[in-house]
């Protein structure tokens, strides 16, 4: 019989990629074919790059390199990405999950950039919330959780309010240094010991909470 957790919040902060959006296939395409450029294990390069800005990904991945060329790197890795979206797909339940979250405060918060971003919410028939957190706005990346608190401080939220949706180990642990508490979403995420896990947003059901909040409802 499956449990259900009830949480109730002010706020909710949404990543991207493998959260709202299934974008593996353009990042498996394109990091692979950068892990191989550099004599690199593909299956290593992709244990590494998601949840992380891709400059950051390859200072791990390459890590006596000047971190000037990763970043002049990066940046033809985005556009290269941004032009990729053959696959892209929204993770099951997104479009509704969206559409219900409406009336209550969220941002999304990502480590693409906005252009980037746009691309794959376009590709995904997803709506781009009206507040975006992306890579241009922050000076550390997931796992620093200066995204999330950025967040939380242009809603007017506190933090310990907040509840985050992550797929990944970088943003889970962001998530956590901010004080928050975070949804895990699919496969990635079970393994990093989120407040809850579910394995799409399917599982995921809102409703309205005290004090002009919000009750999140997860089955898993």
């Amino acid at each position: 019989m499956s449990a259900v957790t009830e949480l109730s919040v002010r706020a909710l902060l949404l990543d991207m990629d493998g959260t709202l959006v299934n974008s593996d296939a353009v990042v498996e395409r394109c990091w692979r074919r950068w892990a191989q450029r550099h004599g690199l294990d593909p299956e290593a390069a992709m244990r590494v790059v998601h949840g992380r800005q891709g400059h950051l990904s390859m200072a791990i991945l390459l890590p006596d390199r000047p971190m000037e060329q990763n970043l002049a790197e990066n940046r033809l890795m985005l556009t290269e990405e941004t032009a990729d979206t053959e696959g892209v797909i929204e993770v099951p339940g997104a479009a509704a999950f969206l559409a219900a979250l409406a009336p209550y405060p969220h941002a999304l918060v990502t480590s693409a950039d906005l252009a980037l971003a746009r691309a794959r919410m376009t590709a995904a028939g997803l709506p781009m919330p009206a507040l975006a957190v992306t890579a241009e706005s922050v000076g550390a990346s997931k796992p620093d959780p200066e995204g999330f608190l950025k967040a939380a401080a242009a809603l007017g939220i506190d933090p310990a309010d907040c509840l985050v949706f992550e797929d990944s180990q970088a943003g889970i642990e962001a998530a956590r240094a901010a004080g928050m508490r975070v949804v895990g979403v699919g496969p990635r995420a079970a393994e990093h010991s989120p407040t809850a896990h579910v394995d799409t947003l399917e599982q995921i059901r809102l409703a309205p909470g005290p004090d002009a909040g919000l009750l999140v409802q997860v089955t898993g």
